[in-house]
């Protein structure tokens, strides 16, 4: 299995359950794993009795196993401060309000939120050469897959503010009368070098998402969650990134075959339903399922994650090296 191991699906399907589980497993095969949740829940925290902040702390009983919790809010007001701290200081007094009210309406606009979060996502992969695997609990699909398109399309849009850049100061060269300030500024103009970082670092993004990541895809068996299963498949195929496997959570436990009464139906009805949604994830869909997951009638967490854990048959291997 790769480096970065992404657990993604339709909010509520249970990711943090097994991602959690697949942590526990992973650490459990004397991997260094550290289990990073962007979820605004923050389950991660339940999951494992203990609590988590921003920064990489070690799970209490667990060796080789670190926990941390992003905080979505907290990211894109910190991604709005830097922004607003590197505009200011390139105009003048008279701008800086102005610039302000422009990036705070910026960061009010879809896609905002999603490119904080890339940002931290790329601080982690970065700063994460001590740990074997990392493995992301993600936000709910939609937003996850915007999330993994922006590197493609900001790649672009970077491009081309350059170029813009690089032709303004070009103008500015020819109209001023000597060449030594707009020299200086082609030369080491702060735009232009924020700008070619920020591109450096999405095509960074770009390659551990397509070459050194992987995707499992957290479904439950009705048929809202696998019609969203469907829709994340082909959208994450469409980026080139790889879908290694379904992992069915949430199945009913069938009743002992003695067991009558309206529960009891009940219950056999379910099963019935869900073999059917469970044939069609075998059958239909490319990826393979890897695993089924029954529900617990207790919170999963404790020994109970253990369990769970046993149940998936996710590649724990260690992941071979791969070039940035």
């Amino acid at each position: 299995m790769r480096k970065h191991v992404f657990f993604g699906g339709k909010g509520g399907v249970g990711k943090t359950t097994v991602s959690s589980a697949y942590a526990l497993a992973s650490a459990r095969s004397d991997l260094r794993t550290l289990i990073v949740s962007t979820d605004p829940a923050h389950s991660t925290s339940d999951v494992f009795d203990q609590q988590f902040d921003d920064s990489p702390t070690a799970v209490d009983g667990v060796d080789g196993l670190d926990a941390m919790e992003i905080d979505p809010e907290a990211e894109t007001e910190r991604h709005l401060m830097e922004t607003k701290r590197a505009m200011s200081d390139q105009v003048s007094a008279a701008m800086v309000n102005e610039i302000d009210r422009q990036i705070e309406m910026a960061h009010q606009t879809p896609g905002a939120y999603e490119a904080a979060l890339m940002d931290r996502f790329i601080q982690v992969m970065r700063e994460a050469d001590e740990y074997d695997r990392i493995v992301f609990d993600t936000s709910p699909t939609g937003g996850t897959l915007r999330l993994l398109s922006l590197p493609e399309m900001l790649e672009g849009w970077i491009d081309r503010l350059a170029h813009k850049r690089e032709q303004a100061i070009d103008l500015y060269e020819r109209a001023a009368v000597g060449n030594t300030e707009p020299r200086r500024m082609m030369d080491g103009d702060p735009i232009l070098d924020r700008l070619r970082t920020r591109k450096e670092r999405f095509e960074f993004a770009g390659r551990k998402l397509r070459n050194d990541s992987a995707f499992v895809l957290v479904v439950n068996p009705d048929e809202l969650s696998l019609r969203e299963t469907r829709r994340a498949i082909d959208e994450l195929d469409s980026y080139g990134l790889d879908v290694r496997g379904l992992a069915v959570n949430r199945l009913t436990p069938e009743p002992d075959s003695d067991e009558e009464g309206r529960g009891a139906r009940f219950l056999r009805d379910r099963v019935a339903t869900e073999r059917e949604h469970l044939e069609e994830l075998h059958n239909s869909f490319g990826p393979p399922v890897v695993a089924e997951i029954e529900t617990r009638v207790s919170e999963v967490k404790g020994s109970l994650l253990d369990t769970v854990a046993a149940e998936l048959d996710i590649d724990v291997d260690r992941p071979s090296a791969s070039a940035d």
